[in-house]
């Protein structure tokens, strides 16, 4: 079974962190959080961001990496960051995978980024500017997955009104 999980390591801002669960909740990601959280779960803007999916969201809280790493043994990660060396649409994703982001302020440790290099992946941007906002990077790595699956399990249909 093909299945996409996103995974913040360390999150900072419980809007970002709520943005990213919508963005789960939409496209049936599942969604892993590594502690330590700068924020609390229970904050309304966390939820608010979130609206009305909650029910609707897998989400898994870690206490640290290796908590992580011990419960998803032999996952496939791919590391996002902005000092990655492979262009993230030249990847073909795995049918299991697990889409790695750290934290608003710094980023994934560099000694992870430096030991996953060969699986660490960037999103092109503009040279003058530092990154793309966390929220916005998780979409748009989801997107390129479900693109290169042909957005398989998902509708393309609109909707008018409340139906």
């Amino acid at each position: 079974m093909k299945k996409i999980n996103i995974v913040l390591y360390s999150p900072e801002i419980p809007q970002n962190t709520g943005n990213i669960s919508r963005t789960c909740a939409v496209t049936g990601a599942a969604l892993h959080i590594i502690k330590p959280i700068g924020f609390e779960i229970s904050d309304r803007t966390l939820k608010r961001a979130g609206l009305d999916y909650w029910d609707k969201l897998d989400v898994t809280y870690y206490e640290n990496y290796e908590d992580f790493l011990s419960k998803n043994q032999g996952a496939n990660l791919c590391f996002f960051s902005a000092k990655g060396v492979h262009n993230f649409t030249e990847v073909t994703y795995p049918e299991t995978v697990y889409l790695v982001f750290g934290k608003e302020s710094s980023g994934l440790p560099e000694d992870l980024v430096r030991e996953n290099l060969d699986r660490t992946y960037r999103i092109p941007m503009k040279a003058d500017c530092r990154c793309l906002n966390l929220s916005n990077a998780a979409a748009v790595a989801v997107y390129e997955v479900l693109r290169q699956r042909n957005f398989d399990g998902l509708s393309f249909e609109g909707k008018f009104g409340a139906e």
